[in-house]
């Protein structure tokens, strides 16, 4: 297939709302302190600026092929298939360089980071992709790099904590709160008010505008090549496709592409952890809507109405808010979410990695077992996106 990419997603320079005021419906916006809006309102002039101008989105799109190694495969899982009685492919971003999904945000915002000019890099991560992907973009263009992350998630994730140690970024733990995800946002965002000369690289499709909007440009093209090798190799769209959902990035990459075709189903599974309340991170099947951490969207809260905390096995999906785009896609009904607990993800976990020679990560492992439960006897066509490969997810209880 074609390696020359359109990098202007279907839909976004058209939709003034969503690229102008982060609006989806009546989800996102931008609730921060008047400090922040500032730096966010630059953020988001230099965003539009940036990927109007065709220098930076053929350097975005060299750094994809080049160094990411994009377009990453649609494989057909052939065993899978066979045990399911549906077709099944696999959009490999597992094969990506890093590992996962996540390196393709890193890159086109440190793209950005270098245009405006700034001198040092921030991030959070959970599972640790996100602070491995942003540590080797730093690398790639030589910009100071310091990663935020949970106590927990530190302890849970080690084999991504040498990573991005060994890439040359200081990684700082936080011990506040749960010390996870949320608590990794928080550490970042409060270092970022306080540090002009820094560039906040935001790793998944949350916070204030202009993050969700810049995080699903940069991810789309999961869903463009996707949808190119589905028809190549099919001849047609696929019933249904699926993703895991946390804050939601790779699985806005996978859905954008095809939201316009009413003829596919959309699932994603959500970090179901229990599988109900108080120990889950399924924010859109039980959380309410309300303003967290910059944004407006569906909150996981308490009996009084505050944000809560979270819990999954995934430490990817173990965050208390969403996407505000997901969360527009929830209330029209156009995608469909679903809670999936560890139990059924570990199973999942075990299963690919026995079927088909592919281990994948925990998070990605949701979608897998989501699809399966769905697909079992369809007779039918779909797509799972693997957003990541389970190296990191081994040497826990999981193998």
């Amino acid at each position: 297939m074609s390696t020359t990419y359109d990098m202007v997603p279907d839909g976004l320079l058209n939709d003034e709302k969503a690229l102008l005021e982060g609006m989806y419906g009546k989800f996102g916006g931008m609730y921060v302190p008047p400090p922040l809006e500032e730096k966010l309102q630059k953020l988001s002039s230099e965003f539009r600026s940036a990927i109007d101008d065709p220098l930076f989105r053929n350097e975005f799109s060299y750094y994809l092929k080049h160094f990411v190694g994009r377009p990453s495969p649609l494989f057909l899982a052939r065993n899978l298939t066979e045990a399911t009685g549906s077709k099944i492919y696999l959009k490999r971003e597992d094969l990506n360089h890093t590992g996962a999904h996540k390196i393709n945000n890193t890159i086109g915002q440190i793209l950005l980071a270098k245009r405006m000019g700034a001198r040092e890099v921030i991030a959070e991560t959970g599972a640790g992709q996100h602070g491995v992907a942003t540590a080797t973009a730093a690398a790639l263009v030589g910009i100071k790099c310091k990663v935020f992350m949970g106590k927990v998630d530190v302890d849970r994730q080690s084999v991504n904590v040498s990573r991005i140690k060994l890439l040359g970024a200081e990684l700082i733990s936080t011990e506040m709160g749960t010390a996870t995800l949320k608590d990794a946002v928080n550490a970042a965002i409060e270092y970022w008010v306080t540090s002009p000369d820094s560039f906040y690289l935001l790793g998944s499709q949350v916070g204030p505008h202009p993050y969700p909007v810049m995080v699903g440009y940069f991810q789309h093209i999961v869903g463009k090549e996707a949808r190119q090798q589905i028809i190549e190799a099919e001849g047609r769209l696929p019933d249904s496709i699926f993703a895991c959902v946390g804050g939601g990035s790779n699985a806005i990459g996978l859905f954008g592409a095809f939201l316009g075709d009413n003829n596919v189903d959309i699932h994603a599974a959500e970090g179901g952890g229990s599988g109900s309340k108080p120990k889950t991170a399924a924010t859109l099947t039980f959380g309410e809507p309300g303003v967290f951490q910059g944004t407006f969207s569906y909150c996981l809260t308490d009996d009084k109405g505050q944000p809560t905390d979270s819990w999954s096995i995934a430490a990817g999906l173990d965050y208390p808010g969403i996407s505000p785009q997901h969360a527009y896609l929830k209330d029209t009904g156009r995608v469909k979410y679903h809670v999936v607990t560890d139990q059924e993800a570990i199973d999942a976990f075990r299963m690919l990695s026995r079927t088909e020679g592919i281990i994948p990560a925990i998070e990605s492992a949701h979608a897998v077992s989501l699809a399966v439960k769905l697909l079992k006897g369809k007779n039918s066509l779909g797509i799972i996106n693997l957003s990541g490969r389970g190296d990191k997810d081994v040497e826990r209880e999981l193998a």
